[in-house]
């Protein structure tokens, strides 16, 4: 990479993606450079490079840059390999153990939680959030955990108005507002709460999971029969503590760290 050759240089270079990746649109090399630190010529320098290998793309008519199809090549080999789901099975396995109720690992997906991992407890019944199934996120614990994290921006772009929230029974925030109050009281709270929104009978309990740069990027939920509660083997303050655990160990072996004021 001539000038900036050696690994201060890839340092650089996977910061520069990071903060493409966390961009909503493509941005101007000006912008990256002031948000990095880094010296114009430097930041040029090494964009010409990650085009040259197809990580980013130049967009001359708009003056800006952004990811390119390499960059989506490595997100698909990613999920192909699904390392989060590798990395959470024996944590979601030891939270089973504990509480005996069974847990699961969700993802965001536009305005929906991707489950990709449960871990089924011993006896009990087979729940609807299996591996591959989607949910509206704001009717699940896993969701709003992971919204509760997610810039003010973000979740207004997700749920605009009344026609975004879908419904599975009669309970649920049905607007803005609603998912507003509702998401504040999860960040008070330090975790997120389902009962009966998603399955009659069954409540939820859930924290997020946060990547290095402390956005949410996972949902650690334990799902219990709601008969069990009221301070009982299945008290929810109780079962958030362990949930809040496991999410932190899970945490840690990605190398992520809490949000700013987590």
């Amino acid at each position: 990479m001539g000038p900036v050759a050696g690994v201060p240089a890839a340092r650089h270079a996977l910061r520069l993606l990071q903060a493409m990746a966390r961009r909503p649109a493509p941005v101007a090399a000006a912008a990256l450079a002031r948000e990095l630190g880094l010296p114009r010529s430097t930041t040029y320098h090494l964009l010409a490079e990650l085009e040259a290998a197809g990580f980013v793309v130049h967009l001359p008519e708009e003056r800006s840059w952004g990811l390119g199809v390499s960059a989506f090549d490595l997100g698909a080999a990613y999920e192909r390999q699904a390392p989060l789901a590798r990395l959470a099975h024996p944590v979601l396995a030891r939270l089973v153990d504990e509480l005996r109720h069974t847990a699961h690992l969700a993802v965001l997906h536009g305005r929906e939680v991707l489950y990709l991992l449960e871990e089924r407890a011993p006896g009990r019944p087979p729940l609807v959030t299996d591996v591959g199934v989607r949910l509206p996120a704001h009717l699940t614990a896993s969701g709003r955990a992971l919204l509760a994290d997610l810039p003010a921006a973000h979740v207004s772009a997700l749920f605009p108005d009344r026609t975004a929230f879908s419904r599975r029974h009669t309970a649920g925030p049905r607007s803005p507002t609603a998912l507003r109050r509702l998401l504040v009281d999860v960040r008070r709270r330090g975790y997120a709460v389902e009962d009966g929104e998603v399955t009659p009978g069954y409540a939820s309990v859930a924290t997020a999971v946060h990547d290095h740069a402390g956005h949410p990027v996972a949902g650690v939920a334990v799902t219990y029969p709601t008969e069990e509660a009221s301070g009982g083997p299945a008290d929810p303050a109780a079962l958030a503590r362990a949930v809040k655990a496991a999410a932190g160990v899970l945490e840690r072996r990605i190398s992520g760290r809490p949000p700013p004021g987590g």
